[in-house]
């Protein structure tokens, strides 16, 4: 590499590392303010912020500033001049174990900072004394961020790479976790925002540097099968802290969360090596081949690989615009029926528990459908998979709404509900994968980026309506939803191509 570069990595690495310092100073100067309400249930409701807070959060500010230059890639963008092949066959060696294992628990951290959010907001309300309207703010604000959060980081891991991007997101984490200490409602919502924010990106950066590492054989299952274990095991994790952590030191600890787990993020980062294709993209040769060493790759001329679906003319708009539809539908599903249905059935006539255990049962299939989603992606077709998993939503829609006009007993609102879960759970674990796979290097995280924006765009669209009291019924909700992902299975049946063992550009 040479010796001006070696000494300005040398800078960028004690750049970074104090960042990650003064970004941990910062949060732990928030603690007292914290610890100061232990003996009135940790409330800090409308208090006065004292001065350690104040220069926690300068030094949070000008940490995660110094982290990010520290981040800054040693070379520039020169374009992809050459290409990185995995062999097709290639077993699964401990590298690429390893790094699924890091990623999925980098996954598990990202996911639990948004599910979080729904064991806060009872205590967060009582604390605050709020009613049902106001503190739809909360869910708002942070499910904004995630939409921006990941168009922003999938920029940021085609300029910065995949492994800095990973590296900041956890940065961002570390100093977003001062939201359990701040006093005011106004600066708790401007905190959640930050946090989803910091947490919008790690999934499609994850996406782009798992599918530039995997053998192309192994690529597409694995994809499936890390995403999806990352988000249950979010979900799982973020309901245990809840239940061991919250009844004791209150539901502001949830967010105190985000400073160990960030820091072990950093920590794990040492097993997460930066995309080959992305070194190779700014001249770090040498370090591009220990990286493929690693994983039993090899270089070889630009233009012998097969070309992405993304890089063929006239491919990248339609392909682009059929698969924002389907994250839209995703999200519909997601952040708009599901979250809904529990009030609809209440308001017929069935009890809350009732409506509740009807969401649990469905859910227990979560697991399962990863496992056969990741089976079927990577053995089977992938575009076929990803077009079933879309036909079975539609078909629980479909069931919804029949149900809800003919008013039929629980089996039937079971069997709906079921096979809703089911399509959208697989749909979710196989369309930011199936992104990943179609788009070249140079704009693969960007564009995941964008469809995973997509798809959380029916938060903010859910949550929005909910402030403005305009709550549709369930079977408008149904009949809109259904239509988009009707769409979406045309669009992408139409424009979509398969990517199953197909070489990465």
């Amino acid at each position: 590499m040479g010796a001006v570069p070696a000494l300005r990595d040398r800078r960028h690495l004690a750049a970074f590392v104090i960042g990650c310092v003064a970004v941990t100073a910062g949060v732990l100067l928030h603690l007292p303010m914290y610890w100061m309400g232990r003996f009135d249930g940790f409330r800090l409701a409308d208090m006065p912020m004292d001065a350690g807070m104040l220069w926690g959060m300068a030094a949070i500010l000008g940490g995660s500033v110094l982290a990010a230059w520290g981040l800054l890639p040693a070379g520039h963008l020169r374009g992809p001049r050459v290409d990185v092949a995995p062999p097709e066959d290639a077993p699964l060696g401990r590298a690429h174990w390893r790094l699924m294992g890091v990623l999925t628990a980098a996954l598990v951290i990202d996911v639990m900072k948004p599910a979080s959010l729904g064991f806060v907001l009872p205590g967060l309300r009582r604390e605050y004394e709020l009613d049902a309207l106001t503190v739809a703010w909360l869910p708002f604000a942070a499910l904004c961020g995630t939409v921006l959060g990941s168009i922003a980081w999938g920029v940021l891991a085609d300029v910065f790479g995949r492994r800095a991007s990973i590296l900041l997101s956890s940065v961002f984490f570390v100093g977003t976790s001062i939201c359990g200490a701040m006093p005011s409602l106004a600066w708790n919502i401007g905190m959640c925002f930050l946090m989803g924010a910091a947490a919008g990106g790690m999934l499609p950066v994850t996406y782009a540097l798992l599918a530039e590492t995997m053998p192309s054989r192994q690529r597409g299952w694995v994809l499936v099968l890390v995403g999806g274990l990352g988000a249950s095991g979010g979900y799982l994790v973020a309901s245990l802290a809840a239940a061991w952590i919250e009844p004791v030191f209150s539901w502001r600890a949830l967010w105190f969360l985000n400073l160990p787990t960030g820091l072990l993020l950093i920590a794990l980062s040492v097993f997460i090596p930066e995309s080959p294709r992305f070194l190779l993209r700014i001249g770090r040769r040498e370090e591009a081949r220990a990286t493929l060493a690693r994983f039993g790759s090899v270089l070889r001329e630009e233009g012998e690989a097969r070309r992405p679906a993304a890089d063929l003319p006239g491919v990248a708009l339609p392909l682009t615009g059929a698969l924002s539809v389907g994250g839209l539908a995703s999200g519909l599903i997601q952040f708009g029926v599901l979250l809904w249905l529990p009030a609809h059935l209440v308001s017929q006539g069935h009890s809350l528990g009732w409506a509740s255990t009807l969401l649990a049962a469905s859910a227990f299939l979560t697991v399962p459908t990863v496992l056969l989603a990741a089976w079927l992606y990577g053995h089977w077709t992938s575009k076929g998979a990803l077009l079933g998993a879309l036909a079975l939503a539609a078909a629980g829609l479909a069931g919804l709404l029949m149900v809800e006009r003919s008013g039929a007993g629980a089996p039937a609102w079971l069997a709906s509900t079921t096979l809703l879960v089911i399509g959208s759970n697989a749909l979710l674990a196989m369309l930011l994968p199936y992104a990943a796979e179609s788009y070249p290097a140079a704009t693969r995280a960007r564009a995941v980026g964008w469809i995973a924006a997509c798809s959380k765009l029916g938060g903010p669209l859910a949550q929005g309506l909910t402030l403005l009291g305009l709550v549709p019924a369930l079977g408008a909700a149904a009949v809109v939803t259904a239509g988009t992902t009707v769409v979406a299975l045309g669009l992408i049946g139409r424009f979509g191509v398969e990517t199953r063992q197909r070489e990465l550009h």
